[in-house]
């Protein structure tokens, strides 16, 4: 399937964007996005909107990738021109060697855009994968390399075993080496620059700049569409858990919640109460297929069945229509390191109770456009009882939150300040 995207969006590669320098002399600029693959996380969505950002101000722009599903993936991609080359090459060798498999793919993927395609660029964005750097840096008349960190990878997976220690030490030494041959290095908050020192302690000369993702908020300005098929009429409060199928995101986290705030109310009250679970879900991805069954096992257990409702790889229009519909939104993972469902969900007038760590700390005001809290069920609780005790409280949450989106996280300011940084590299 993704072999048939290369010969018809390199049509699509024409549009580029004039500049003139000081002898008011023209040339043109593209602007190539490496990512390992457009699927629907927090990571897409910055690098679609980051697309998105550079076409509006006359870049032309090209997505290259691994993998890419039009069916699991923003509908915004279908407008933009994808490139997907090497998906042949595995994921996992049985079940193991993620990282080291990824970072083959995104080599492969570097090397087909050098060396095989003719593609002419001037700045290359990637993410996540650094590994590609070396490679972009052998392009016939040097590009420009602009990295985007989101976090380090190192530090999200586990080291249990010696074993596990031994096989990550080169390629965490690798990544900390490829990501200070880039140009320019961003990253996505105050807290993520702040871990991106402590770790790479190498790259004390690298000083990486700040930005913040955006919102591209004409997505979210679509007319809500009812909701009966998910959540039942005779529910008075609606709690939603925006996130992928993952054990770090910590989900189970909104189903202890929601059970202690059912010990805490009327019998009546908490059988009006309701949660839904919505998650990025591929079935290519194991954790994602068992992380769903421990959830649903711990629903159960719970005794939480009907007041809980599992939505797997949701479309943009049904995000939409739950935060629309919804009380507030409960975000669970700790150390985030930006997340932009708060963000989504603020524009939406929709209230956030999240960790008091990580990115919500920076996108989330506590006690103005939501509630920062501990980590556990009953600080949680706490929190989503506000809004069954007072009807006001969403309204009141809610506006100051879509304020908040539009002074701080437009898609203007993104754009303005991801331009800017890609004129600073070709100037």
């Amino acid at each position: 399937m993704c072999g048939t995207h290369y010969p018809t969006m390199l049509l699509k590669l024409k549009p580029l964007l004039s500049l003139k320098n000081q002898n008011q002399q023209t040339w043109m600029v593209n602007v190539v996005f490496l990512h390992p693959d457009l699927g629907i996380g927090g990571a897409e969505r910055l690098v679609v909107d980051a697309a998105l950002a550079l076409r509006s101000r006359g870049c032309g722009v090209q997505l290259w990738t691994a993998h890419y599903d039009p069916q699991h993936c923003f509908s915004e991609t279908r407008d933009l021109p994808v490139v997907c080359v090497g998906d042949w090459l595995p994921t996992s060798i049985c079940g193991y060697f993620h990282a080291l498999c990824a970072y083959i793919r995104m080599i492969y993927v570097a090397l087909y855009l050098v060396f095989l395609s003719g593609v002419e660029f001037d700045v290359v964005f990637c993410d996540q994968v650094s590994a590609c750097i070396p490679v972009l840096r052998l392009a016939r008349r040097r590009k420009k390399v602009l990295f985007y960190c989101h976090f380090p990878d190192q530090l999200l997976t586990q080291r249990r075993s010696a074993l596990k220690r031994l096989y990550r030490a080169p390629i965490d030494r690798l990544e900390e080496v490829t990501t200070g041959m880039a140009d320019c290095v961003l990253v996505n908050s105050r807290f993520t620059a702040g871990v991106f020192r402590r770790t790479f302690r190498s790259l004390s000369e690298v000083h990486p700049d700040i930005l913040y993702p955006s919102l591209n908020s004409v997505l979210f300005d679509a007319e809500p569409e009812e909701l009966g098929h998910l959540i039942p009429d005779s529910k008075t409060w609606v709690f939603l858990s925006i996130n992928r199928y993952e054990r770090k995101k910590n989900l189970p986290l909104a189903l202890e919640a929601l059970k202690e705030l059912q010990g805490r109310l009327t019998s009546e009250q908490g059988r009006r109460v309701h949660l839904v679970m919505a998650g990025g879900y591929d079935e290519r991805v194991q954790e994602n297929v068992e992380h769903y069954e421990e959830l649903k096992t711990l629903s159960s257990r719970l005794e939480l069945s009907g007041c809980v409702t599992f939505l797997r790889s949701f479309s943009d229009q049904q995000k939409i229509s739950l935060l629309h519909h919804s009380t507030c939104v409960l975000y669970t993972p700790s150390n985030e390191h930006f997340g932009i469902v708060p963000v989504e969900a603020m524009y939406m007038r929709c209230p956030v109770i999240a960790v008091n760590s990580g990115g919500p700390l920076e996108s989330i005001a506590h006690g103005e456009t939501g509630f920062l809290c501990e980590p556990q069920a009953q600080s949680f609780a706490d929190a989503m009882e506000k809004f069954v005790r007072d009807p006001r409280l969403r309204q009141e949450l809610g506006e100051a939150g879509r304020q908040r989106v539009l002074k701080q996280f437009s898609l203007e300011a993104f754009a303005d300040q991801l331009h800017t940084y890609i004129l600073r590299l070709v100037v």
